[in-house]
């Protein structure tokens, strides 16, 4: 997954504060992102939240679409990569996919993560309904949204895999259907939560993600 890159030279304009701090600020324009979306958010109110100007903005993010992109990957750096990184290292399928819902209902429904999951969120309000056509900056979020949950998908399937090499679970186990229900089912989660579910209920929703498995194979000896 990507991670946030340092600020170029002309990232270092004059109006830009001179304790600027680029992650605070970038956490947040993604809360105004994620309450908003992407269309209505408006640069003022993005500057307001930021407590940085309009040309301190532009100098350091391009504009309101390159700051949207760089949010949603210093989200997905800051709440996901660590547990991508333990759902893959985890020797047991089991475990690995029982742990990585049951964190997930806990990050979707933390203080820090007020309407779910922002990827998700992307997919539903990026696109202004008053405009037919969809501006250029738009498409470039929508594929940018479109390529991080396909990864989500082929991170399930990467795991699915190594599963079956370790003999973990059936071979003839149609990984990609599969690995689609369970991103089906994370998704859905993020959901779950923006409709006010309690951390209890969520989780007991992320439980059936196990269950999705086909059975443990028989250990040879």
């Amino acid at each position: 997954m990507p991670t946030n890159r340092p600020p170029d030279a002309a990232a270092r304009g004059k109006g830009r504060p001179r304790a600027f701090d680029r992650d605070l600020a970038l956490h947040r324009a993604l809360e105004v992102f994620w309450r908003q979306g992407y269309a209505p958010a408006s640069v003022a109110s993005l500057c307001k939240a930021m407590k940085i100007n309009p040309p301190s903005l532009y100098a350091t993010f391009g504009n309101k679409a390159t700051l949207f992109l760089e949010a949603l990957r210093h989200y997905e750096q800051t709440y996901w990569d660590a547990p991508a990184r333990r759902f893959l290292a985890a020797p047991d399928i089991y475990a690995a996919v029982g742990d990585f819902f049951q964190e997930a209902a806990q990050i979707l429904l933390s203080p820090e993560t007020p309407c779910g999951c922002m990827v998700v969120e992307c997919t539903l309000k990026v696109h202004s309904p008053q405009s037919i056509i969809i501006a250029a900056d738009e498409k470039e979020i929508i594929e940018t949204v479109r390529q991080l949950r396909l990864a989500t998908k082929q991170m399930f399937a990467q795991r699915l895999r190594r599963a079956i090499q370790d003999r973990q679970i059936p071979p003839d186990t149609d990984v990609p259907a599969l690995a689609g229900a369970l991103n089906t089912l994370l998704e859905g989660l993020s959901l779950q939560a923006r409709d006010g579910l309690f951390q209890s209920e969520l989780k007991a929703i992320a439980a059936h993600a196990v269950r999705m498995l086909p059975p443990r194979l028989p250990q040879a000896g």
